[in-house]
């Protein structure tokens, strides 16, 4: 069986979103043929843990752990947060603050590039390239962000000659926050050309939507390829749940300022006084880490009866959790790059059985793959008569026993099917 370098900031006891991807991917890879080896730090900042997903990793799998810096304890000391964890998203300019979190933003963005884990870079490469004169691999994947995984298998790829594929889970300099570093000329260039030194390097560059896909594609890889996120049959077979009694409509996931849903809270602000039937049904379910200011539109808009803050689950109490629900609500950020997310939870989604409202941009990824499996509907992020007329009709068929699923052909988005694409393309580029 050939062996394959991940290198990856986010894995067990990781929570959150950013270690699904991997983590999957590591547990079926040997059924086509190649063993992972895993790098990934030691003493990692993670915002979220889930000690839960520790399960999935296979005995087998071999794991390389060293120490890392990170200066979040600068930033934390600087904002009033110590002893706090950071959300690293949030932190990068997903979340606006006083002029201390602007410096802290502007700092980060100018000084620290590509991210705060920079300092790791080249440790790591040291480390790596003395573990491989002994322990040898045939290819090299690294995932981002921290897109610093990407500079760390650059250096070792120059080194080594080996095969390397940069997986991409979010953009780099199209990310929709990046606007928001404050970045000087120097950095910004900076920042381009580590980017573009990636791209151009990599034998492979590998991202999870077509409209990102088509972004990098335009800066010139040697070979691009599409391999989307996805739901692990594992996962959600055998959970034996009963759905939920009253219209509840559950998100699974964070909810910052960008992904806050004004459109869904000022319908039902506009529907529930003229409606009491629906009032006494419904129940808004919130899932995960929850930012203040989305709090606040419900307090503005006096839907706080009908909404419930369930807070953090594990992924699999969050997974029965979700096949419970009437009805799943997927939120994407309302930002300039919003037709290219598709957020992991679709997949997962998709897989639970029950159907799904989304709120974003019609004619968007998640539009397009919302429709191919008929797995549900989505609203524009302004669109307040159409949430409005949604909602009675999700309501109508809740009232007659008609609010079902009915998505197929979603089994192409397994974790296991597009991890046979993920080791085609290791096979490609390793002929």
């Amino acid at each position: 069986m050939r062996k394959v370098l991940i290198i990856t900031y986010y894995w067990p006891p990781s929570g959150g979103s950013g270690v699904q991807r991997w983590l999957k991917f590591a547990k079926y890879l040997p059924q086509y043929g190649w063993q992972p080896v895993i790098y990934t730090p030691e003493n990692p900042d993670f915002a979220i843990e889930d000690q839960s997903l520790l399960q999935d990793v296979s005995p087998d799998t071999e794991v390389l752990k060293t120490k890392i810096w990170e200066p979040y304890e600068i930033y934390k000391a600087l904002t009033g947060n110590k002893g706090k964890k950071v959300n690293v998203a949030y932190a990068a300019g997903g979340k606006k603050g006083g002029a201390i979190h602007k410096l802290a933003l502007a700092l980060r963005g100018n000084l620290l590039i590509p991210d705060p884990r920079c300092f790791w870079i080249n440790p790591s490469v040291k480390y790596l390239s003395e573990y491989l004169k002994s322990n040898p691999v045939d290819a090299i994947i690294s995932t981002g962000p921290p897109h610093s995984m990407h500079i760390i298998a650059l250096k070792l790829h120059r080194k080594t000659g080996l095969p390397w594929i940069a997986d991409f889970r979010d953009p780099w300099t199209n990310i929709d926050f990046y606007k928001e570093l404050n970045l000087s000329w120097l950095a910004d260039k900076l920042h381009h050309r580590r980017e573009q030194q990636v791209i151009s390097e990599a034998d492979c560059v590998v991202s999870v939507t077509p409209t990102w896909c088509s972004e990098f594609e335009a800066k010139g890889p040697k070979k691009i390829a599409l391999v989307h996120n996805g739901y692990d049959e594992a996962d959600v077979a055998g959970q034996d749940v009963a759905v939920d009694e009253e219209f509840s409509l559950v998100h699974i996931g964070s909810v910052n300022a960008a992904r806050n849903p004004k459109v869904l809270w000022k319908a039902l602000s506009e529907l529930l006084p003229e409606n009491k039937e629906l009032a006494s049904k419904i129940k808004i379910k919130l899932v995960g880490n929850i930012e203040a200011v989305v709090f606040e539109n419900i307090e503005k808009y006096q839907l706080g009866d009908y909404v419930e803050k369930v807070g953090y689950l594990s992924h699999k109490d969050a997974v029965a959790f979700q096949q419970k629900a009437q009805m799943l609500l997927l939120l994407i950020n309302n930002t300039p790059n919003a037709n290219g997310i598709l957020t992991g939870k679709l997949y997962e989604y998709m897989a639970s059985g029950r159907p799904t409202l989304a709120i974003g941009p019609s004619g968007s990824d998640i539009a397009k793959v919302l429709n191919q499996t008929g797995s549900g509907t989505i609203v524009d992020f302004d669109d307040v008569d159409g949430m409005k007329k949604m909602l009675l009709d999700l309501f109508s068929k809740y009232q007659n026993g008609e609010l079902t699923s009915s998505a197929s052909g979603y089994e192409q988005y397994s974790r296991r099917a597009q991890c046979g694409v993920m080791a085609g393309l290791l096979d490609d580029i390793t002929k």
